[in-house]
């Protein structure tokens, strides 16, 4: 018989990765619907260039985006709304929830942090607390201290204790915000999209950059294009609604003040 010399090894699931798995099963029973875009970035980066040229102040393009977002969002809150039963829960606070990076010893851990009410805050605000929470790297780490008996419950346990979750609106908002802003493409280059599984009525998943060359006036011009997936839960936001909210969204993006405000 031929000899198997395959080799691999075996490694257990974290906590962190099995809470995720679980997340995602419950998430996805809600029926999404996806807009894939591609908006001009061109204005908006050049003007963080001439934002930290003029003060010395350097904005994150992250916070810019969650900026015009949670701005867009304030205008027809019902984008972010929740079910609960035959009714509809429609906060006032747009609460936008990100994933941080943290250095934790040699250790790099992904926690969630929630921006409260991003529709009330600058971009300045929310570029200072999304840099305070990378550097709180012990503070995050005691915060999924818990987490490492996650895998003890029965998995019907746990999945049920997502669904509750999901059906609360509530208990979601104090405990993962009203909001997900996703940003994998901004680790790469080149356009590209991504398609979620959330358990929010409202995700955005922003993708790559990539150039593009257009003539303009008889001249050559290179224009910056941010990879852009609005994802939307469709038994609370029909495609028209959708389709609004992502234009109003593009048109925040490409006229910002020189002091970085949308409008």
């Amino acid at each position: 018989m031929p000899k198997n010399d395959t080799t691999f090894r075996t490694v257990r699931l974290s906590p962190q990765r099995l809470a995720i798995v679980d997340s995602l099963r419950a998430a996805r029973r809600k029926p999404a619907i996806h807009f894939l875009g591609a908006i001009d970035v061109t204005h908006a980066r050049q003007a963080l260039r001439d934002y930290e040229a003029r003060t010395g102040q350097r904005r994150s393009f992250t916070a810019l985006l969650i900026h015009c977002l949670a701005r867009t969002i304030d205008e027809d809150k019902t984008i972010q709304a929740y079910r609960q039963g035959n009714h509809l829960v429609i906060f006032d606070d747009v609460d936008v929830c990100v994933l941080v990076e943290h250095e934790v010893g040699a250790d790099r851990i992904a926690a969630p942090h929630v921006l409260r009410a991003a529709n009330r805050k600058s971009p300045a605000q929310l570029h200072e607390e999304i840099r305070a929470a990378q550097k709180s790297g012990a503070a995050a780490a005691e915060s999924w201290r818990y987490i490492r008996f996650y895998p003890w419950f029965p998995g019907f346990v746990r999945r049920l204790f997502w669904r509750f979750l999901y059906s609360r609106p509530a208990l979601m908002k104090k405990t993962a915000g009203t909001v997900c802003v996703t940003a994998p493409g901004l680790f790469g280059s080149g356009g590209d999209w991504g398609l979620p599984v959330s358990g929010y009525t409202l995700t955005v998943t922003v993708g790559g950059i990539a150039g593009k060359e257009e003539i303009i006036d008889g001249q050559r011009v290179r224009r910056e294009e941010l990879s852009l997936t609005i994802s939307v839960d469709h038994e609370i936001v029909d495609g028209a609604m959708l389709a609004r909210f992502a234009e109003r969204f593009r048109r925040r993006i490409e006229r910002l003040t020189p002091d970085l405000e949308s409008v």
